[in-house]
């Protein structure tokens, strides 16, 4: 069976792009999560999911790990099933009975690359924040609240803990407790 798994970051962004004109795809497996969260429902049904003989198409490996360790485990789980992995982008086919030294080396060393660019990314975002902080720190806030503080202190003046209004609300229980404790 050949199966596709497509994940984009966050809710605005499109998934399109990936993968869009691929013949033959019988299940497609899509999420809009962060690649650096560890919990990607789509990736963990898409992985219990595939059988010895199937093949998952990825666009590109950035879609699939969030760092070189966490690829290599994934293709390695894979692979284990007697699952194909295939990176559409970079051309790269990975199954358990294929053992191309080549194609390691370049799994490895692209997947290096990607995680050093975003650690890059990451660290520029970090200095241009601060930047902008010391430039004018009453403009740079980050982002804006999206709590309602109202509907918080509501709950927990009715007697519900930190816990329920957390889930109620979907947020953590130290984003509850930080608005109870804040007098303002």
């Amino acid at each position: 069976m050949l199966v596709a798994y497509r994940r984009v970051s966050s809710d605005d962004q499109n998934l399109d792009r990936q993968l869009d004109g691929v013949a033959g795809v019988e299940r497609i497996f899509e999420e809009k999560v962060s690649g650096s969260s560890r919990d990607r429902p789509a990736l963990r049904e898409m992985t219990a999911f595939v059988r010895d003989g199937d093949t998952v198409l990825v666009h590109s490996l950035d879609r699939l790990g969030r760092d070189l360790r966490d690829l290599l485990n994934i293709v390695e789980e894979l692979n284990g099933k007697g699952v194909v992995v295939e990176f559409v982008s970079e051309r790269l086919r990975f199954g358990s009975g294929d053992d191309d030294p080549m194609a390691r080396l370049q799994l490895h060393c692209l997947a290096a690359f990607a995680q050093w660019e975003r650690a890059i990314s990451k660290r520029r975002q970090a200095e241009g924040i601060a930047v902008a902080k010391l430039k004018n720190p009453e403009k740079y806030r980050g982002r804006p609240a999206t709590i309602e503080v109202g509907r918080v202190r509501e709950m927990h003046r009715v007697g519900l803990g930190a816990t329920e209004i957390a889930r109620r609300m979907g947020i953590g229980r130290a984003s509850v407790y930080r608005l109870l404790d804040d007098p303002s």
